[in-house]
């Protein structure tokens, strides 16, 4: 086992000429399928068609859209060519796409019609008004001084902008010695992607990884799950999140494995996805495996290929966790923990762990990664057993903030460990368990409550079909906990029995004061629950029932 060097555009030839006839990229639902030579050739074009419009290296080429079947054309293509690919979330709404734009000196920005709540074509146009009266590639805009090109993604024409056609097309103008020439100049330590943190605290900031960052992270996360290029991972997860691009994309990347893609998340697509194409694995937030779970049409399909998955991206119920293997037959579930500036994998229940350590904990830390349970008051590394900030080193730590030294300097220290903002522990067998985050604690009237704990707990009482915990506001202890249910359908809870199912269980301090029954969470794109929204949700919702809590 050794770190690669290889770079995107690298793996991606090798599987064309190693094994040029397999599929490399489905589309179960439309029956699109692409061979690693075909995928390849458009991917080609793809670069000489940027490399006509004045992409070259380290150009930032934006991708805002949602799993469409050219999204990863683009990002292989920029790849190729040592351009960065700026990944937009796709519940950006005008304000945030405009400080990303401003931030992210984007040149060319890749663009689909939208989602259902949004245009994605209304919002550029409203962002930048001359596009209407500009000749296509000679935008010229006071703001946004990087932006020469809007390019659609798909058939349709727009004032202004490129289509997809029209950018093979021209690719085919590009002589190939051109793109052979550019390939030659990228190497594993350049930049290939920016992702925007999902801005659950503060203004999103723009997290630099290299090739060597995400391919690497893929790969390993590839070996922990005993990948084979026989392997179909259904991917269901936003591409614009590391989650996307890494845990998934590069691990098929790095592992000759079929890419079963599904264009944005629906339950019924996954489960017809899985079943038609025998999917083998499955990867989700914990959100998207209870919708799947619960969708009153799940025991049509046959899903029992499944064998490995990953759940991410928020933390975890235990119970969760069993039914996922119990029922959708992922008998090695595994989950990852880290961030979007460590690639995102710092720690990673492995198959060969066992299944009770899978289920409660985000397992030992990836090849060539060093972690390391710090103080957060001393900086000390901390006793196995004792809570503090998880910190990691190694090839996956972000190159850094893009135009922020200060913003990078604050999260990585002098000895280059990074700085997550989340807390955990270390057992006495080397597995690591996440105890929330140092800014979602709750502390009581000085008591610290870590609303994991209570969450772990909830999930036990009959009925609740997801919980979460939040501190609230309280004139007398500073917080109160608070409980925001989502019952199972046609089920009723009352507060009292919340209470009641506590008393004796768990402290006194830690029972919640405040129960709410919600519907959903707030979530960020990538599907993690935007845990700063709900103490406000919680405030709203006592406003209207007359309590005061402040």
């Amino acid at each position: 086992m050794q770190l690669t060097e290889r770079t995107i555009g690298q793996w991606l030839e090798f599987w064309a000429s190693t094994t040029p006839d397999k599929e490399y990229m489905v589309y179960s639902d439309r029956d699109l399928r692409f061979t690693w030579k075909q995928f390849n050739e458009r991917v080609d074009n793809m670069a000489k068609g940027l490399m006509s419009i004045g992409v070259k290296k380290n150009t930032h080429v934006g991708i805002w859209a949602t799993n469409v079947p050219d999204w990863l054309t683009f990002l292989y293509a920029a790849a190729k060519i040592g351009a960065v690919a700026v990944t937009v979330n796709t519940n950006y709404k005008q304000h945030e796409l405009e400080y990303l734009m401003e931030d992210s000196d984007i040149h060319t920005l890749c663009i689909t019609e939208g989602v259902f709540d949004g245009s994605y074509i209304d919002m550029v146009y409203a962002m930048l008004p001359e596009l209407k009266t500009s000749q296509r590639g000679y935008v010229k805009s006071q703001r946004f001084p990087f932006l020469k090109n809007v390019v659609f993604i798909g058939q349709e024409k727009y004032r202004g902008m490129y289509n997809t056609a029209e950018l093979l097309l021209l690719g085919n103008t590009v002589p190939h010695h051109r793109l052979e020439e550019a390939k030659s100049l990228v190497k594993c330590e350049d930049v290939v992607n920016m992702q925007y943190t999902s801005g659950t605290t503060g203004f999103p900031k723009g997290v630099m990884l290299t090739h060597y960052n995400v391919v690497n992270n893929g790969y390993f996360t590839g070996m922990g799950m005993n990948y084979t290029s026989d392997d179909k991972i259904c991917c269901c997860v936003p591409l614009f999140h590391c989650f996307g691009v890494v845990l998934a994309t590069m691990a098929c990347l790095t592992h000759g494995t079929t890419q079963v893609m599904v264009e944005r998340f629906d339950p019924l697509v996954v489960l017809a996805s899985v079943h038609k194409e025998r999917c083998t694995v499955l990867h989700g937030v914990p959100t998207m495996f209870i919708a799947e779970l619960n969708h009153p049409m799940f025991s049509m399909f046959d899903v029992s290929s499944l064998r490995t998955g990953i759940m991410a991206g928020s933390l975890c119920p235990i119970e969760l966790m069993r039914k996922v293997t119990d029922q959708l037959h992922i008998t090695y579930i595994t989950s990852v923990y880290g961030l979007t500036e460590t690639s995102p994998g710092m720690t990673h229940s492995i198959i060969e762990d066992p299944f009770e350590a899978r289920c409660t904990t985000v397992g030992k830390e990836y090849p060539f990664t060093e972690v390391k349970i710090l103080d957060p008051e001393t900086g000390e590394e901390c006793p196995v057993g004792v809570q503090g900030e998880v910190c990691c080193k190694g090839y996956l730590v972000m190159k850094g903030y893009y135009k922020n030294p200060q913003a990078t300097a604050e999260v990585i220290d002098k000895n280059g460990f990074l700085h997550s903002g989340d807390l955990g522990v270390k057992d006495e067998n080397g597995y690591y368990r996440i105890t929330g985050r140092i800014k979602d604690m709750i502390i009581r009237g000085g008591e610290n409550i870590y609303p994991r704990e209570i969450e772990e707990f909830l999930y036990h009482l009959p009925g609740v079909k997801d919980i979460q915990v939040a501190g609230i506001p309280s004139p007398k202890y500073g917080e109160e906990v608070g409980a925001f249910i989502i019952p199972q359908e046609n089920v009723t809870i009352a507060p009292e029995e919340v209470r009641d199912f506590c008393r004796g269980k768990i402290a006194r301090h830690k029972i919640p004061k405040y129960i709410f029954f919600v519907q959903e969470y707030p979530l960020t794109g990538s599907g993690k629950i935007q845990k700063f929204k709900l103490k406000d949700i919680g405030l709203e919702l006592l406003k209207e029932q007359d309590v005061e809590v402040i």
